[in-house]
């Protein structure tokens, strides 16, 4: 057997005034603060109003927060979640003695995060009156450096792992208890956004015209849940009643729900009528 990459990463990047911050929430703030830079200078790029793009950070990132929790609870664990609602919105865990410990947002579902973001976005361009066309053609090109940051906090957490494997790229999730090898989906998901990104700034250059008819959105939506397709392929289902969902129909929950996002991303990207209608 060829010989697999040992992962046994300190998930602890760094302690400050006496708490723990890991490397999950670093890579969030790095992500969406490399995001927050990229669709600052394309707003100062189509000489958009600097006074609306300052509130759209906070949009974003609640939008993008509530639905990646909201998604996580109510697509892959609604049992628990519905009989514990406090748990969905605080970060806290109720304990078997009766007691509450904080435990951070275990469980963040990148589809439910799109679908968030989509709605705090309408939800901006009903106060800001700009063009919703336009707003998330900008965020798609920034979006994938928050996409691949996440997977890198994925893998430092050593979650979302793929399926045993002997090749040599496999990683041995030590973190995990485990002395075996798998791919590490998430890794190979955070390449693809990161190279995902560099291909939106020059699609922006040669057509910066396509920018408020949906083209980009309709671009990225297509290439991260397309590619999401098939990288479940290689990884583990998330929840055990999966299994049964693999052996019946031979997809997961995650490649069920990337479907309809490939659907409306192919849907504006290739200039539908509703996409023409809300563009510029």
């Amino acid at each position: 057997m060829m010989q697999s990459i040992v992962w046994d990463p300190d998930k602890v990047a760094f302690t400050l005034f006496g708490h723990d911050v890991v490397w999950y929430g670093v890579c969030w703030v790095i992500g969406l603060a490399l995001s927050y830079l990229v669709v600052q200078w394309l707003y100062k790029d189509q000489k958009l109003p600097q006074e609306k793009f300052e509130p759209l950070f906070i949009y974003c990132f609640c939008g993008i927060l509530i639905g990646a929790r909201l998604g996580h609870c109510l697509l892959y664990e609604p049992g628990y979640f519905l009989s514990h609602p406090i748990e969905m919105f605080l970060p806290i865990h109720h304990t078997a003695d009766g007691g509450w410990r904080c435990t951070g947002y275990a469980g963040l579902a990148s589809h439910g995060g799109t679908a968030g973001i989509i709605i705090a976005l309408w939800l901006y361009v009903r106060k800001y009156k700009l063009n919703i066309m336009r707003v998330m053609d900008n965020i798609a090109i920034a979006v994938p450096l928050t996409a691949c940051a996440i997977r890198m906090g994925n893998l430092m957490n050593s979650e979302i792992v793929g399926k045993p494997t002997d090749s040599a790229l496999g990683f041995v999730f030590l973190q995990n208890g485990e002395d075996f090898a798998r791919w590490p989906a998430q890794l190979f998901e955070a390449c693809f956004y990161l190279l995902l990104f560099p291909v939106g700034l020059i699609l922006y250059r040669y057509f910066k015209s396509k920018v408020g008819t949906g083209w980009f959105f309709g671009w990225l939506l297509t290439s991260i849940f397309g590619f999401r397709f098939l990288v479940e392929f290689l990884k583990d289902v998330q929840e055990p009643w999966e299994l049964d969902m693999v052996s019946f129909i031979g997809l997961n929950q995650g490649q069920m729900l990337s479907i309809p996002f490939i659907v409306v991303g192919l849907y504006c990207w290739l200039g539908g009528k509703w996409s023409r209608k809300l563009g510029e």
